[in-house]
């Protein structure tokens, strides 16, 4: 049997690069990180043939082989040196048919590294609509590479793409003799004289390293000071080349396209994309629709995910009260109802609207309306020293920060990407979710305002918008301070709407739901035995006189009597206050008291440190210890619904309520963002900004509205 091949697959983005690898290797992706730095590697396998199999390694889009941000240097790491890691037996560029004059450019440069590739055309469809017609067979022969036309997204082509890849393994297409346009002559000196010094496969190699010879690690010192002796004394000026270059690359791509592709005439009627354009980024119009898009999407979180939320709190509610009923009284049972099964019950009612909300996020990104919101939010995110592409991370931080974080390495312009970094956790992730919902639900009454918009759905879509302009402002706030000049352009291609693939929504979905129920509820639940027990235990010296005392007045109350189920209530009340987690929350109460938190808020907003979700199942597993099997089955919303402080007035108002979720909106509870923050800046000084600034606003904001409201 062959050893697998290994093929990259480069091209542009939005070009169809990543629906061509989940079409080749299925389930069999893994991700992890490019060797020595912070940038995203997925791969997976894939069989090409009977006895051929390939491992396929997707790398970052990018428009041309003169890199400019951290993806984009992976990319051109792995093209140029060939002593690489990565190094591909076999490079497919995928290329957008609908505009090949500005794909041709990259394959260009590729073709002329003198690598084995195959370009595969996808985009067909949307090419043939524009009016394009491409004669393949006469473009392959004038780039010396077989090209296949495919359509990944609905697996057409891509037969023909494994044959020609398995022609290419076996040496059937041998690599073009003549480079594309004449490289040498473009610093024939310098040329030479690099390829002294490193091995190159080609003269265009060897130019790139000529000119990107400082940033190149696979370089040693002694190589780069070689090169750049040699350099200085052959007068080489970069600039010049990469523009004689380019110049000279799209006048060889102009004759080619015109022997080999029809154009339409350019006074064609607009596609439909285009027209929908004229609405959705209408200078008015546009935000109007997006406001409604927003509303519709976190209105559908309550409405789609009342009924599945339902049927798993009842779920749980009777479980718990069954298993209460038939399993034995003791400590066992106690910290498997009220530790373990709380904690699981507190998180696992929220995995439906996890699931809608990634559901609804995939849909957008999928119709190439999410591409349209950074659009639209270009001019305000300039006004705040960021620009367009610091939209999709802090778009991506309503589900995640994490990646959110890893997404700026996009953004070339070093200040814009570190403010964007510092900003991004303002902006609601699904971690924030189950609180918000809970909250919402307890303190936002269920009513519709103008009779059809929901007040439930407002105040979440409110949370969220708040996030996102405290972002701005903050951002607007530290542009006067990150002192880093470095000019900045958003270009960026707006890709044709298409219709969803539902097959992605439902994957995505259940990926997403089985990621926070593995890992949220392996911290949930372990934090929930933790609780358990220090809210199960205390000092000796202070339970013992709490046992003593609710044992002779239960004692001497009748099982008939009125008092009896009142005095069981006082007492686990106040065991539970005099326990190891009563004591700490205690501690902390005066702290936490002016924003109209008791105790058990306070408790839940340490143990929301490891993650926001943990608030959940805090909550759930210190309103369970010490309920009587009855008491099991009310749900923890209707516990917390019926709490009270200790006047006896409710102790989840409005004032608290809305206090509470300022507090998790603008707090930096998430130890894994903290961690991703260090991993990217490369320094603990940032994430430590962050804990900061974040809890200092949280409290603040908190404070105000709590004194206001109450």
């Amino acid at each position: 049997m062959q050893a697998p091949l290994n093929i990259a697959l480069v091209g542009n983005p939005n070009s169809g690069k990543s629906s061509l690898f989940n079409a080749l290797t299925g389930l069999n992706q893994k991700v992890s990180n490019f060797p020595g730095v912070t940038v995203d590697k997925k791969t997976g396998s894939a069989t090409i043939a009977p006895g051929l199999s390939a491992n396929v390694i997707d790398l970052p889009g990018t428009y041309s082989l003169y890199p400019k941000s951290a993806d984009e240097y992976v990319t051109y790491d792995v093209l140029i040196n060939v002593n690489a890691s990565e190094a591909p037996d076999l490079v497919i560029i995928v290329a957008d048919a609908s505009n090949l004059k500005r794909n041709l450019l990259f394959c260009s440069q590729i073709i002329d590294l003198k690598m084995p590739v195959i370009i595969a055309l996808t985009m067909m469809d949307i090419a043939r609509k524009k009016g394009v017609e491409i004669d393949l067979d006469g473009l392959e022969r004038e780039l010396g590479v077989p090209i296949v036309a495919i359509n990944p997204r609905k697996n057409k082509g891509l037969s023909e793409l494994k044959k020609i890849i398995e022609q290419s393994a076996k040496g059937k297409y041998a690599v073009p003799a003549r480079d594309f346009i004449d490289n040498l002559n473009l610093a024939k000196p310098a040329i030479e004289d690099v390829k002294k010094y490193t091995l190159c496969r080609s003269d265009y190699a060897a130019l790139h390293v000529a000119v990107n010879s400082d940033e190149l690690n696979f370089l040693n010192d002694g190589q780069k000071s070689a090169i750049k002796q040699a350099l200085k004394e052959n007068q080489f000026n970069k600039t010049k080349v990469q523009a004689e270059e380019i110049m000279q690359r799209y006048a060889r791509i102009k004759q080619i396209m015109k022997s080999t592709v029809v154009e339409a005439d350019p006074l064609q009627k607009q596609l439909r994309s285009e027209k929908i354009d004229d609405l959705l980024l209408h200078r008015f119009w546009g935000y109007v629709i997006l406001l409604v898009v927003m509303f519709l999407l976190f209105q559908s979180i309550f409405w789609l995910a009342s009924y599945p939320m339902g049927w798993i709190e009842g779920m749980f509610s009777g479980l718990s009260g069954w298993l209460g009923g038939i399993l034995p009284d003791n400590k066992v049972t106690d910290v498997f109802i009220n530790g373990i099964l709380a904690g699981v019950s507190g998180f696992a009612v929220f995995v439906p609207q996890i699931a809608i909300l990634f559901g609804l996020i995939t849909v957008l990104e999928d119709t190439g309306y999410m591409a349209r919101i950074s659009f639209l939010t270009d001019r305000l995110m300039r006004q705040v020293g960021l620009n367009g592409k610091s939209v999709m991370p802090l778009i991506s931080g309503v589900a995640c920060a994490v990646p959110a974080i890893m997404a700026t390495r996009t953004i070339e312009n070093k200040k814009e990407r570190l403010i964007t970094i510092l900003v991004t956790p303002l902006m609601s992730c699904s971690a924030r979710l189950p609180i918000y919902t809970m909250m919402i639900a307890l303190v936002v009454p269920d009513k519709r305002v103008f009779g059809f918009l929901g007040l439930q759905g407002l105040a979440m879509m409110a949370l969220y918008l708040l996030g996102f302009f405290m972002a701005i402002l903050i951002a607007a706030l530290m542009k006067l301070f990150v002192k880093i000049k470095e000019k900045s352009y958003f270009i960026m291609e707006l890709p044709v709407y298409r219709a969803p693939r539902w097959k992605n929504v439902g994957i995505t979905m259940l990926e997403k739901s089985k990621i926070f129920i593995t890992d949220a509820g392996k911290v949930i639940v372990v934090i929930s035995v933790i609780l358990w027990f220090l809210a199960s235990y205390g000092p000796a010296k202070r339970m013992d006189p709490v046992h003593q005392k609710y044992e002779q007045l239960i004692a001497a109350a009748t099982p008939d009597s009125p008092t009896s189920d009142s005095l069981k209530h006082e007492f686990q009340s106040e065991k539970l206050s005099n326990s190891y987690a009563g004591i700490l929350g205690h501690a902390i109460e005066p702290a936490i008291k002016p924003l109209g938190f008791d105790w058990k808020i306070g408790i839940a907003l340490i143990t929301s440190f490891a993650a926001r979700e943990v608030f959940v199942g805090t909550m759930a597993t210190l309103y369970s210890v010490g309920d009587s099997p009855d008491d099991n089955q009310s749900t923890l919303r209707e516990k917390m619904a019926s709490a009270k402080r200790a006047d006896g007035t409710p102790m989840y108002t409005l004032a608290t309520g809305i206090a509470l979720m300022l507090f998790y909106a603008f707090a930096m509870q998430c130890m894994s963002t903290m961690a991703i923050v260090r991993r990217e800046t490369n320094s603990w000084k940032i994430p430590m900004i962050q804990l900061v600034y974040m809890t200092t606003l949280a409290y603040i904001c908190s404070f105000i509205a709590y004194q206001l409201l109450k």
